[in-house]
């Protein structure tokens, strides 16, 4: 058994007051929703002086470079200045492009496309569909709008949802009163990854959850999902289990387990596949995030019992859930 963190005192709003909304939709959102769809595209044996004029015609600093259906390479605004230094507009566009350019899938949630945008430096993600083909692109600003968007779109209609959830527990006489949620994870199902997570945060908003609460058990429930997608034999379970005092979320699998918890618990540190890191996942801070927005981690693991992550949040008094909470305008925006 191990308790990577001890402590159990609140973390106060000003401790993670840069987990915004933002921030929340990211992990919510797929890049589906946020991607530019019209393309434009430059085919492997165009010449750099065609793509300067397409740049300049499109106002594009960046298109991703195809052969069929396969992307092949990017180019940029950078590359078209060094073919201007060495004056070579009549070479292919192969010779400046970026090979094997990192690329995402529509189904991805937003958060891995920026954490992408923060490992790598590019400016911009080709997006592929399901079956590998082109479907898109994105960039920060793509991202930005897209928040933007979600922001507007969600604030009336979760307005009425939340006011009616939060009084659930208000007629009931019990000495003990909870909410239990249950989510069945399949192991290496990245298209559904995030939805678990999503679920549990909306249902906390909705029972009149601060939203700094929602905000942290939303980040560290899709950790801990995403663990069991990718590290996982069979999947596993995420259990949640709402009181007016505290938040337990727990996530459990049959195996393989983990050999070192405490190296686990390392930032950075990922047993994850080389394929699972080609896709954009196993970056190794999964238990570092749960750490931070948990006021208690437990992490028991071994070969033969598999893998049990708990996480509990305690609320003070003007933070309990389900008693006549009424979130005001500010908090629904922030």
């Amino acid at each position: 058994m191990a308790s990577p963190k001890q402590q159990t005192s609140v973390i106060s709003d000003k401790t993670v007051e840069y987990i915004t909304r933002s921030e929340e939709l990211a992990y919510e959102l797929k890049i589906d929703e946020v991607m530019t769809r019209k393309v434009k595209s430059i085919a492997a044996d165009t010449v750099m002086r065609n793509v300067v004029e397409m740049f300049r015609q499109a106002r594009i600093s960046g298109a991703p470079v195809i052969t069929g259906d396969e992307v092949i390479g990017i180019i940029s605004m950078e590359d078209l200045i060094h073919c201007l230094f060495h004056n070579d507009l009549d070479a292919p566009a192969t010779k400046y492009m970026t090979p094997k350019p990192i690329t995402v899938k529509t189904s991805d949630p937003v958060i891995e496309a920026l954490k992408l945008f923060v490992s790598s430096q590019v400016g911009r993600l080709p997006v592929l569909d399901l079956n590998g083909k082109l479907a898109g692109i994105l960039t920060k600003g793509d991202v930005s709008r897209g928040l933007l968007k979600a922001l507007q779109r969600a604030y009336q209609e979760e307005e009425l949802r939340r006011y009616r959830a939060s009084h659930l527990f208000e007629d009931i006489e019990s000495d003990r009163s909870s909410l239990i949620l249950r989510y069945n994870i399949k192991a290496r199902d990245f298209t559904n990854g995030g939805s678990a997570s999503s679920h549990i945060k909306r249902a906390l908003l909705r029972l009149g959850a601060n939203p700094q609460i929602a905000r942290r058990c939303g980040i560290a429930s899709y950790e801990a999902e995403m663990n069991l997608i990718i590290h996982t034999t069979n999947g596993g379970v995420m259990r949640v289990e709402i009181e007016t005092h505290q938040i337990t979320i727990e996530a459990y699998d049959d195996g393989p387990g983990i050999k070192d918890v405490g190296l686990a618990m390392k930032p950075g540190y990922s047993t994850a596949t080389e394929e699972i890191r080609e896709l954009g996942f196993g970056a190794g801070m999964g238990l570092a995030n749960i750490a931070r927005c948990m006021d208690n981690v437990k992490l028991e693991s071994s070969s033969e019992k598999g893998t049990r992550l708990k996480m509990k949040i305690f609320l003070e008094n003007e933070e309990v859930v389900g008693e006549r909470h009424s979130p005001n305008q500010e908090n629904i925006q922030a």
